[in-house]
């Protein structure tokens, strides 16, 4: 006797037989796994294709596994609070706008880094000459003339490491003006104050130089 087959449409539902569809045939941990070579857009598109892709989009592994192959695996024994899919997204936001700083000072656009502090008298900011600036006014004073006597100058962002916290995130990075001379180690740290996150706080190291037998500081006054 002929067993029935079903036929299989391009949706991946069967038209005959069980009516299961193939992606619902997948153990779990092979669903998971097939999700890992999305990016987070394709995940997101994938979860609004119908309710079986939500789910499987949505499934926390698969967000925790596309944090891992985007950021650090250093936060594996973190347990986000609102789960994965939500981690990944505000880490994503802080990554954002830790590229939208640089900008700004590529830029050299004091309304817009005035926007980017929060307004506020504990707000810190260290540049690499070392000074250091307490308060919203002296910080965007700073930052003024920076903008004022510095060229312009394209920096290099590496080993960009993020930790969100609920209302608190902290981004530490390597920046390079020249590759050859090292770089400066900068953290910028942000809170979420009504929904937006803010810097509160930028520190930059002073970039050591190897010399002729010895080690000659070189600063960017106060441009980082």
């Amino acid at each position: 006797m002929c067993e029935k087959v079903g036929m299989v449409s391009s949706s991946g539902r069967q038209t005959g037989g069980t009516g299961v569809s193939m992606m619902e045939q997948l153990v779990p941990e092979i669903m998971t796994h097939a999700l890992s070579y999305l990016d987070y857009r394709s995940l997101c598109r994938l979860s609004m294709t119908n309710s079986l892709m939500r789910k499987a989009a949505n499934d926390d592994n698969a967000w925790k596994a596309l944090y891992h192959k985007d950021f650090t695996l250093e936060q594996d024994s973190v347990t986000p609070v609102n789960g994965w899919k939500a981690y990944y997204a505000a880490t994503r936001a802080i990554v954002n706008l830790n590229t939208e700083f640089f900008s700004i000072i590529k830029e050299r656009s004091l309304p817009a880094m005035r926007r980017f502090w929060l307004n506020s008298d504990y707000v810190k900011c260290i540049h690499a000459s070392g000074d250091h600036f307490t308060g919203c006014n002296a910080v965007m004073a700073s930052w003024e003339l920076a903008f004022e006597w510095h060229p312009d100058v394209v920096f290099q962002v590496r080993d960009v490491r993020v930790r969100v916290l609920t209302e608190m995130a902290w981004v530490t990075m390597k920046t390079y003006v020249d590759m050859e001379s090292g770089p400066f180690n900068v953290t910028n740290v942000f809170e979420l104050h009504n929904g937006q996150w803010l810097m509160v706080h930028h520190h930059s190291s002073a970039m050591l130089v190897g010399g002729q037998g010895h080690m000659e500081l070189e600063i960017m006054n106060g441009l980082i």
